[in-house]
């Protein structure tokens, strides 16, 4: 199964740091919080990413381009620039990135619409956002997603209000409202899975397309829209007080989302 992580956005709440960098590129205790994202998939075994790249996507080119440099002791003999020695391996060694410019103005919709091609040939595919992590078991996550067989599957988190809230009945979406006040507990907190074989017919070729506006309701209409309830940690990098309290907590050893050893 492949990952595809929406990359493009501003990140205009946190304005300090994403003025410099694109939101993904934020660090959290010296990497990257996409690094965060793509280290809880590797470790339930997806090391296959297609990232959508949009706002400063050169940057997030550059460090993959650089990745071993970057997360590496190395020694470099100056007359021979091409020739270095590095001094330990890197535990994403397996990982396959695909860095996809899906425009610097396009919505969610138009994003994953245009990566479609890279997906050929799988029967399920991820999908979550560039600056949300979470302590999940994707493999439980992704076991509920094929045995209730809805086209789409959502993560349904309890944090504060601003993000699509879903209404639920017997774990299928009733209701899809993007970043409403809360009344119901249940917000849509990334970490999606996908038919690939059936989501395409929500689909079509506009750069304004929303996902979370019109493909995911219409889903959520012919009752195609599963969730999976997930009460433990989630947060979702929006502001710089969340952006401090990802630090904080991986600065302490006891980052919740940290799966990996």
């Amino acid at each position: 199964m492949k990952a595809v992580i929406l990359c493009g956005g501003k990140g205009t709440r946190i304005r300090d740091v994403t003025e410099v960098l694109p939101k993904p590129m934020v660090p959290i205790g010296g990497k990257p919080i996409l690094w965060h994202v793509m280290k809880i998939y590797s470790y339930y075994g997806i090391n296959e990413f297609i990232l959508c790249l949009g706002y400063h996507g050169w940057m997030i080119k550059e460090y993959f381009l650089n990745f071993k440099t970057m997360n590496n002791d190395f020694t470099i003999e100056i007359g021979k620039p091409n020739e270095l020695m590095f001094h330990n391996g890197v535990d994403e060694s397996s990982w396959k990135v695909t860095l996809a410019d899906t425009g610097e103005e396009a919505m969610t919709g138009a994003r994953l619409w245009k990566v479609k091609k890279y997906l050929e040939g799988e029967d399920h595919f991820s999908l979550t956002y560039g600056d949300g992590i979470a302590g999940i078991d994707l493999r439980q996550l992704i076991n509920f997603h094929i045995e209730i067989g809805k086209i789409t599957t959502l993560t349904g988190v309890r944090p504060t209000g601003r993000y699509g809230e879903l209404s639920v009945d017997n774990n299928t979406v009733t209701h899809f409202n993007e970043k409403p006040q809360m009344t119901e507990g249940w917000v849509n907190g990334g970490f999606m899975l996908f038919d690939n074989k059936r989501v395409w017919d929500y689909f079509w070729p506009d750069e304004e397309l929303i996902l979370e506006k019109e493909p995911l309701p219409m889903m959520v209409r012919d009752r195609q829209v599963a969730v999976y309830k997930f009460d433990g940690f989630w947060l979702g990098m929006d502001t710089m007080r969340e952006y401090n309290t990802l630090n904080e907590l991986w600065s302490s050893g006891k980052a919740p989302w940290k799966v990996w050893s």
